[in-house]
């Protein structure tokens, strides 16, 4: 008790005993002071406890035990939290100030609710004075007078809107993440487990989410690839936050997936010493995508190779004229042969001539059933290397015949070093075979002599560029622009689909091909294709 209170109350007591000395008090006297002093003190306690509520931040607020919950009380934080001051707010229903959605959350206990040592912690949606919902955490406590019934409620309540609205984002997000079909993973920096994989992971895995496995970095990449690439793109993404590429996933559980990973980010700890904390691990299921490149693939060759056959067909009369040269020959060496024999003139020397001629005319014959048997064969994608120079000549040679019935001839400038290309040798054949002959077509439609086609190789850094030049009547830029479109053609009985076919072989190898002409003078076509390492 303070002096300056036990001093009043004396001086208020004096009168009643007649005398200055206190020790004269009746028993009544002092218990009466007493209470006095006992009165002081708990005001000046009230004082201090509103004094701490003005003081705090919270808003702390009494309301009646009834269902309004009517407000009786509350300190002056409520004008900062509410909008309202503490006249306007006290004997206002507190229940009307409720969201329509969360009014009853403590009646029916919903999830916001929770319990705990008598008082109760809600998180709802409240209307301000300007109108709008912010979000409360509110603990309560009734309290009751000795016959257990409510005498009012105590309250004690928080804006938390800015962590409402920062959980909701990232519910948002843990709900994309979760449906994305891409496969996400989070990753501890020092271990490399996963703490953390989306359903699109379990499936591609083969796993249950219901009885998870627990996974490491090395479980999930060959040994090779993990200690090359994957601790190389770690490191590029805790240096600079991210990392794109691709890297093969091996997946343990579910070999027949095929998968890989296109993307690292990096998380720093922002709070305390800024290091690494996890990575984010963003993959693939590319087991479709593969599967429609090889359906695409087969859909391609198919293609070319009814193109070939196709081109065979159209260049027949000049197969069949080049077959029939050296079966002739090998029919007239033979019969002059044998009349020599009838007519008893044969000798060793001349018959071992004739003979050797024949065999020369047969493997003549042989070598170009062979040339034509390996262009029409249907084969899968195969990678060789080959030397370029060698096969223009090859392809040239093929249309011989065709080039001699159109007065044409075949001039070279070939790259002096001879390059060679690792591709597939019978679609790269297909595709200098079908410009060389819509060269020597180019030619039909005019009357220019003489009429050279000439092919030239040139070896770049990287690339080797093939070029096949007529000098006829050139293509104007509006076909020049439809040239590589499928089923375009400016021919009475063509299909519109070699130089459609073409194009797709070179950009399956990663080159290109186009044309330019000046619509008078001819046109080049150009076949540009990467030099790769076996």
């Amino acid at each position: 008790m303070c002096a300056d209170t036990r001093a009043d109350l004396q001086c208020d007591d004096a009168p009643l005993h007649g005398s200055d000395h206190p020790q004269h008090e009746t028993p009544d006297q002092q218990a009466l002071q007493y209470a006095r002093e006992q009165l002081q003190c708990a005001r000046e306690e009230a004082e201090r406890y509103r004094l701490l509520a003005d003081q705090s931040t919270d808003m702390i607020s009494r309301h009646t035990a009834t269902p309004d919950w009517t407000y009786i009380d509350v300190n002056a934080a409520v004008e900062r939290v509410l909008g309202y001051t503490v006249d306007e707010i006290i004997g206002i229903e507190g229940y009307n100030l409720f969201h329509p959605e969360d009014a009853d959350n403590l009646r029916t206990r919903a999830n916001s609710v929770r319990y705990r040592r008598g008082m109760y912690t809600n998180v709802y949606r409240y209307r301000h004075k300007k109108g709008h919902y912010i979000w409360l955490e509110t603990t309560s406590r009734t309290i009751r007078n000795d016959a257990g019934e409510p005498v009012e409620v105590i309250c004690v309540s928080r804006d938390v809107t800015e962590r409402e609205l920062a959980q909701q984002a990232t519910r948002r997000l843990a709900r994309v993440v979760e449906a994305s079909s891409d496969m996400i993973m989070f990753c501890k920096h020092e271990t490399l487990q996963l703490t953390y994989m989306n359903e699109a992971c379990y499936i591609s895995m083969g796993t249950e989410k219901e009885n998870p496995v627990v996974f490491y970095l090395d479980q999930l990449f060959s040994e090779k690839v993990l200690a090359d690439l994957v601790r190389p793109a770690l490191s590029h993404a805790a240096d600079h936050g991210t990392w794109y590429g691709s890297l093969p996933l091996k997946l343990p559980t579910n070999p027949k997936r095929i998968a890989e990973v296109r993307e690292v980010i990096a998380h720093r700890n922002r709070t305390e010493n800024h290091q690494i904390e996890y990575y984010s691990i963003i993959g693939r299921d590319i087991t479709l995508q593969k599967k429609a490149e090889e359906e695409a693939k087969r859909h391609q060759l198919e293609m070319a190779h009814m193109a070939r056959l196709l081109s065979v067909g159209e260049m027949a009369s000049g197969l069949a004229h080049e077959i029939n040269q050296p079966l002739a020959a090998i029919i007239n060496y033979c019969r002059g042969t044998l009349r020599r024999i009838d007519e008893g003139r044969a000798d060793p020397e001349t018959t071992h001539n004739a003979m050797r001629l024949i065999t020369r005319q047969a493997k003549r014959a042989a070598e170009i059933v062979k040339r034509m048997r390996s262009f029409v064969k249907k084969t899968e994608y195969q990678r060789i290397e080959f030397a370029i120079n060698e096969t223009c000549q090859e392809v040239s040679r093929f249309l011989h015949q065709e080039a001699i019935d159109h007065s044409i001839s075949f001039e070279f400038q070939l790259d002096e070093g001879n390059p060679t290309l690792l591709a597939d040798k019978i679609q790269i054949e297909q595709v200098l075979l079908n410009l060389m002959r819509n060269a020597i077509e180019a030619y039909s439609e005019c009357d220019r002599n003489p009429r050279p086609i000439m092919i030239s190789t040139q070896s770049t850094p990287g690339y080797i560029t093939i070029v096949v030049e007529d000098y006829a009547q050139g293509i104007e830029r509006e076909q020049l622009d439809k040239l590589f479109e499928p089923f375009f053609t400016s021919k009475s009985n063509g299909l519109g689909m070699g130089l459609a076919i073409s194009r797709t072989i070179i950009e399956t190898h990663g080159g290109q091909l186009w044309a330019d002409s000046d619509g008078e003078t001819g046109t080049r076509f150009h076949l540009k294709l990467p030099i790769r390492d076996k």
